[in-house]
């Protein structure tokens, strides 16, 4: 289960400490769903921490996305977005569904089997094809959300 005590067996693992700035964004990052930009994460974390800097979340974003624990996605809003790689149920592999028009992101899970025979196919084969073994994806689907097309 992630938290405090899994964080600080990561952060050993690793050969670092956790310390409080990177407690401070893990725990945004754990009470959110959305998928937050530096400067939000900034914002929540200077409530608490007023002496924690943005140069000093940058920093810690990027370690925390070299751990695989953090997950950094381009949106095509112009900023980088974060969001942890697992929750207390486990990984949180899903895709992203985005909207060009209002900027909506969906978190989209509920895979059926046909799209994860698609996905496991596509590995395969693409594994075969570069000779290279795939450790994860990222999927992003840019479009036109239903509110949007309606409009």
């Amino acid at each position: 289960m992630m938290g405090p005590h899994w964080w600080h067996n990561r952060f050993r693992g690793w050969g670092y400490r956790l310390t409080i700035p990177r407690q401070a964004i893990l725990e945004v990052l754990s009470r959110t769903s959305e998928h937050l930009s530096a400067e939000e994460i900034y914002l929540e974390v200077h409530k608490q921490y007023p002496s924690i800097g943005l140069a000093t979340i940058y920093r810690t974003l990027e370690l925390l996305v070299e751990m695989g624990i953090v997950n950094k996605f381009d949106f095509g809003d112009g900023r980088a977005r974060y969001e942890l790689s697992e929750d207390s149920k486990g990984p949180k592999h899903h895709h992203h569904l985005i909207c060009t028009i209002c900027g909506q992101v969906v978190d989209y899970r509920d895979f059926s089997e046909e799209e994860k025979r698609f996905f496991e196919d596509l590995e395969n084969a693409l594994s075969r094809k570069y000779n290279f073994e795939i450790k994860n994806h990222q999927v992003m689907f840019y479009g036109i959300c239903d509110r949007c097309k309606n409009k």
